[in-house]
């Protein structure tokens, strides 16, 4: 069993940056790979970034390439999502979710946490 408690969601004006965290309890080796996915009103969840035990790959969705960027602390158990440059656009309640192995769809995922709301105002 892992739990995944997410943090640091907000309100922020266009442009503005924000850093989410997940951090992770449980038998976190047994699901090295972390991913954060995001879903706005009426809408399917939709991968955002992903990144393996060691930190040494990533993965993200062509629309937060080179504003958002994805990070991990093993010490503290704890995966980051730092977002720039947010747009509108990015207004979603944001999850990250523990697996396997690195994918980029939900179903390849075991664990999710509760979500966080990420707002940006233009």
């Amino acid at each position: 069993q892992v739990e995944l408690v997410e943090s640091g969601g907000g309100l922020v004006q266009a442009g503005g940056s924000l850093r989410l965290s997940c951090a992770a309890s449980g038998r976190t080796f047994s699901m090295p790979a972390m991913g954060w996915f995001r879903q706005a009103p009426g809408k399917e969840r939709y991968f955002v970034a992903t990144i393996t035990w060691s930190g040494a790959a990533t993965d993200y969705k062509d629309y937060v390439k080179g504003r958002f960027t994805i990070s991990r602390d093993n010490a503290k158990d704890t995966v980051y999502l730092q977002m720039n440059s947010l747009k509108p656009e990015d207004t979603a309640v944001y999850y990250c979710a523990a697996g396997r192995a690195m994918a980029t769809v939900a179903p390849k995922y075991d664990y999710w946490g509760q979500g966080t709301q990420v707002t940006v105002s233009s």
